[in-house]
C-alpha cells in the first residue's frame, strides 16, 4: 500500500538527503522575535483587534521535490512521508461522510505508518487556497467560507499544548495510565485533481533547533490553543511533495512525547509555487490529526 518503508524507531539520526536539481525558489513567512507573545484568530476578531499581532519574516527559500530526493523521508528521521492510500470517500464537504468513513481510514493508515497500537482520530479541516492575488496568511476562515490555506511557518503542538492533547483525547483514566509513549500526527491530502498551486511545504525536523520555536496563542471561538511558531535559521531545509494528487496522503509529525532518537515537531506551510497560470484552479485539501499510542 505504501511507497515508503514502514516507520520505525531510529536511535541515531542521520543527516538530510540529498536531491537531483530540482527546486524552487518560494516565499515563506518566518516569525520575528519579539517581546510581546504572538496571537493568531481562526475566526473574526473583535474589533479592533487584528487577525495576527506578529510581525513576519519574509524570505525567499529554496524549496526541495521530496519526490527526488535519494532517500525517502521517514516519519520517524524527517518527520513526514509519503503514501499512495487511496480512499473511497465521495464528498469531503459531508461531515458525516468523513467522520464515518474517512477517519476509520485515517485510524488505518496512522497505525500503519506509526506502528503504534491504538489511534484516535480528534479533528479535521478542510483548506482551500484564497485567489493567488492575496497573499497567503495564517489561514483565516471568513464567515462562510472554507479555512484558507495556512502560509505562516508552524508547528500545530508546543510541548505545552502536545502534553494536554493526551487527557482531551484519552479522558479514561484505565486508558490513560497504559500510554508511555504517544506522539500526534496530521494526515494531508488534496481532496480533488492535481495540486498544481499552492504545496504544503515541510522542514527536515532534523535542521530545526529548539531556540527557533516561538510559542504562539490562537484563538478559537470557545478555547484558546498553542502552536510553534519560527524564527529563521539558515540550517533549515525544505522539501514539498510535486503534484500530489487525491490517491496520495502526507503524513507528519505535530508532536511526540519521546524526546530524543525521533523527529517531535515539524514546521510546515503552504506556499505559492512562482509562475503558475492565473486560471490554475485552487487547491483545496483535508487535514487530520490523529493521537496515536505505543
Amino acid at each position: 500500500m505504501s511507497t515508503m518503508p514502514e516507520a520505525t524507531s531510529i536511535s541515531a539520526l542521520p543527516q538530510p538527503a540529498l536531491f537531483n536539481d530540482s527546486s524552487v525558489m518560494a516565499h515563506m513567512s518566518y516569525v520575528q522575535p519579539s517581546a510581546i507573545r504572538p496571537c493568531s484568530y481562526t475566526f473574526e476578531p473583535p474589533p479592533g483587534e487584528p487577525w495576527e499581532n506578529a510581525i513576519y519574516d519574509d524570505r525567499e527559500i529554496c524549496i526541495h521535490d521530496a519526490r527526488l530526493a535519494s532517500t525517502e523521508p521517514a516519519l520517524e528521521r524527517e518527520g513526514f512521508e509519503l503514501w499512495d492510500v487511496p480512499t473511497v470517500m465521495r464528498d469531503f464537504r459531508d461531515v458525516d461522510e468523513v467522520r464515518s468513513v474517512y477517519y476509520q481510514e485515517a485510524r488505518e493508515l496512522a497505525l500503519a505508518v506509526t506502528g503504534a497500537r491504538r489511534a484516535y482520530v480528534f479533528d479535521h479541516l478542510l483548506r482551500q487556497r484564497e485567489p493567488s492575488h492575496i497573499a497567503l496568511s495564517f489561514g483565516k476562515r471568513v464567515k462562510g467560507s472554507m479555512a484558507a490555506a495556512n502560509g505562516r511557518i508552524h508547528n500545530d503542538y508546543t510541548d505545552i499544548s502536545g502534553q494536554k492533547r493526551l487527557a482531551m483525547v484519552i479522558p479514561a483514566l484505565d486508558e490513560l495510565i497504559e500510554v508511555r509513549r504517544y506522539s500526534i500526527i496530521n494526515i494531508w491530502r488534496p481532496v480533488h485533481g492535481t495540486v498544481l498551486d499552492t504545496p504544503l511545504a515541510l522542514c527536515d525536523a532534523r535542521t530545526v533547533s529548539a531556540h527557533e520555536l516561538i510559542a504562539c496563542d490562537v484563538k478559537y471561538p470557545h478555547r484558546t490553543g498553542e502552536i510553534y511558531l519560527a524564527s529563521h535559521a539558515d540550517s533549515h531545509r525544505w522539501s514539498y511533495f510535486s503534484q500530489m494528487e487525491k490517491h496520495e496522503a502526507l503524513i507528519f509529525k505535530q508532536y511526540d512525547s519521546q524526546f530524543s532518537g525521533t523527529s517531535r515537531f515539524t514546521l510546515h506551510a503552504a506556499f505559492d509555487l512562482p509562475y503558475i497560470p492565473a486560471n490554475t484552479p485552487a487547491r483545496t485539501s483535508i487535514e487530520l490529526r490523529c493521537l496515536v499510542t505505543y
